[in-house]
């Protein structure tokens, strides 16, 4: 019956490109978090009242940010392929999209996590340097624990735009479902593979937010 329905779907080719979508998808998030909560903190840092003020790091970090998150996803592929090349030695597969996927997600989280720490009350930082506590302190004790389930949600966020871009990823050869639902699917006529690979990326982007709403919950405590 589901190969009446389904007839040029192949079942093995579905699983492989839905692991390298999981691939791409996992290693760019963990990346982007860490690089998007360091360019994050550096730029609430270096704010304006704010404990490592500079105008300067600041102004460069953010025109940073605001370049790299506003280069149409498809785009970047292109301008970072030599880049691409110089790392990975090669623009097919799913390790050749890493570098584009983290570029362009990094500086969207790290806007995400500067919004998070300024929603921070300014009195519970106060209160932790009046007390001599360090910066390191101050970022681990008091910033991150605060602004901690705005975090999550933000990554959950950007998770889910990953789990886009690794499908925009797919149609210049970068492997998993996007490339499978465009040389397949769409430039064979083949309309079910197109359809299958389509519930595979809503199902996972379901996934997504669900694990992001369950532990987004659990750590609000208000």
């Amino acid at each position: 019956m589901l190969k009446n329905l389904l007839p040029n779907v192949m079942w093995d080719t579905i699983y492989d490109a839905t692991l390298e979508t999981l691939y791409m998808t996992a290693i760019s998030v963990v990346a982007t978090f860490f690089i998007g909560i360091l360019l994050g903190l550096l730029l609430f840092l270096t704010g304006k009242g704010n404990l490592w003020e500079n105008k300067v790091i600041n102004t460069v970090i953010s025109a940073f940010v605001n370049i790299f998150r506003s280069i149409p996803f498809i785009i970047l592929i292109v301008l970072l392929i030599p880049f691409t090349m110089a790392i990975v030695h090669t623009m097919i597969g799913a390790n050749a999209a890493l570098p584009a996927l983290i570029i362009g997600a990094a500086p969207f989280y790290a806007r995400m996590v500067e919004i998070a720490l300024r929603e921070i009350d300014k009195g519970v930082i106060e209160a932790a340097k009046s007390m001599g506590a360090k910066v390191s302190t101050i970022i681990f004790k008091v910033l991150i624990p605060e602004s901690l389930p705005a975090l999550v949600s933000g990554i959950t966020v950007t998770a889910i735009a990953l789990v886009g871009y690794t499908a925009m990823a797919g149609v210049v050869g970068a492997g998993g479902l996007g490339n499978l639902a465009y040389l397949e699917g769409f430039q064979r006529s083949q309309n079910d593979v197109t359809f299958i690979a389509t519930i595979i990326v809503l199902i996972i982007v379901f996934i997504i937010q669900f694990i992001g709403d369950f532990i987004t919950s659990k750590l609000d405590k208000r």
